[in-house]
């Protein structure tokens, strides 16, 4: 019989889906996941769940990884390596390996925690978390499990609430007035209201709460079934709607804000206009996400690089930011920066100038470059007097410019930009 008095979050484990590559981020996810994407200045995509289960209390996570790993395994081993088993502490990482003798991929996200039984046998756990680690968000993982143990769910389902002509673009439930869900479905061209405000339908956040007693035994039942995909989303969560108890959780009665009026802050920065415009939000003067909050650290690998820096107060030639984030290890030089995000390591020459800019670690920006409404790969050399965001039929010859006009540049578009230029 478990003990009551020990936290749920003490009993149970996270189990983090980071194997999607993320295809609408473009030519970001080429060498790299979706969650091992860069965010707001120093961290990655999966850092948020991760930081949400150890703030939440729960010290036993697995991240199962499928899609170009390698940066997200090494950004978890340098950055969250601070577990330690003798104190019942876990964090394992588990590519896809054939672990079952089967495909070497997992075949859907059931299967990826299929495959793992057993390693999630041996942390003895009461409760599973199965989280997407491709969102950015603040929640207490505590209360929801709180919920699925109060109302004698089979499954909880963490849900965001949408506009009704929104929700078209997500998989949806549709709720009795106890919460219970009624019907789930699959991105509908007329989604259904709230028992409480027909104007706003409940979304999937892709966090689902189970006993793993419970779900070991459907994990199981899926895996022999030769007509199922082994997806929660496609599988497993109908079937339990029809068949079993599936809750709705509100994802505001768990948000962590740190003013009580703050809105309910989640974000799928699943684009490159989204990507760009959820990391340009955080130069507003109040922005919606709160990274200062002592009390729910988003905890990330941390490089020892020295404090930004800032040279010459020239006319024309200021060291200047203003608006902007500028991370550890930047040099401005002579530079002009506004609303815009210096991820660590950018350096930025004379006469050149940033407007909206969103900048991942390691660029260099050289002189007389101009550079608005653009996201810069990791490394990239901006060369001298480029200039990005004047014309966007020039730059579309070269770069990737989204819908919206913010334009993607890499350093292999650069490469070919010169190798046509020469």
């Amino acid at each position: 019989m478990p003990n009551a008095h020990v936290r749920l979050s003490a009993r149970a484990m996270a189990f983090v889906l980071a194997g999607g590559r993320g295809s609408r981020l473009k030519e970001l996810t080429d060498n790299r996941a979706k969650p091992a994407v860069y965010f707001g200045g120093k961290a990655r995509i999966i850092d948020f769940a991760l930081s949400n289960a150890l703030n939440s209390g729960i010290r036993k996570m697995a991240i199962a990884t499928q899609y170009k790993a390698h940066s997200l395994i090494r950004h978890c081993q340098r950055g969250w390596d601070f577990f330690r088993a003798e104190r019942n502490e876990f964090l394992d990482i588990l590519p896809a390996s054939q672990r079952m003798g089967g495909e070497n991929w997992y075949m859907g996200t059931a299967d990826a925690v299929t495959q793992n039984i057993d390693i999630i046998d041996s942390y003895h756990i009461d409760y599973i978390l199965v989280l997407a680690g491709d969102h950015i968000y603040k929640m207490d993982y505590e209360m929801m499990l709180q919920q699925h143990v109060d109302s004698g769910a089979d499954v909880t389902i963490g849900c965001l609430t949408v506009p009704r002509e929104e929700a078209s673009a997500f998989g949806v439930m549709d709720v009795d007035a106890t919460g219970r869900i009624i019907d789930f479905m699959e991105k509908p061209a007329d989604p259904p209201g709230t028992p409480d405000d027909p104007e706003v339908t409940l979304a999937s956040m892709g966090i689902y709460v189970f006993s793993w007693k419970f779900l070991r035994e459907i994990l199981l039942q899926d895996a022999a079934d030769p007509n199922s995909s082994h997806d929660f989303g496609n599988d497993i969560i109908p079937s339990l709607v029809k068949n079993g108890k599936a809750v709705a959780h509100r994802f505001t009665d768990s948000c962590v804000k740190s003013e009580p009026e703050a809105p309910a802050y989640w974000r799928d920065v699943g684009t490159v206009d989204a990507f760009w415009k959820a990391n340009i939000d955080l130069t507003d003067f109040t922005p919606e996400l709160d990274l200062w909050d002592h009390n729910w650290p988003i905890w990330t690998y941390s490089e020892s690089v020295p404090p930004a820096k800032f040279i010459h107060d020239e006319e024309d030639r200021r060291g200047t930011a203003v608006s902007s984030m500028i991370s550890g290890g930047c040099i401005v030089s002579g530079t002009e920066i506004r609303n815009s995000l210096l991820f660590t390591m950018v350096h930025a020459n004379s006469y050149a100038s940033l407007d909206h800019a969103v900048a991942l670690p390691y660029v260099t920006v050289n002189r007389y470059a101009k550079l608005k409404n653009c996201v810069i790969d990791r490394g990239v050399v901006i060369p001298e007097g480029l200039v990005v965001g004047e014309d966007p039929e020039e730059d579309a010859k070269w770069f990737r410019v989204s819908g919206k006009g913010i334009t993607l540049i890499t350093q292999s578009m650069l490469d070919r930009r010169d190798a046509a230029l020469s």
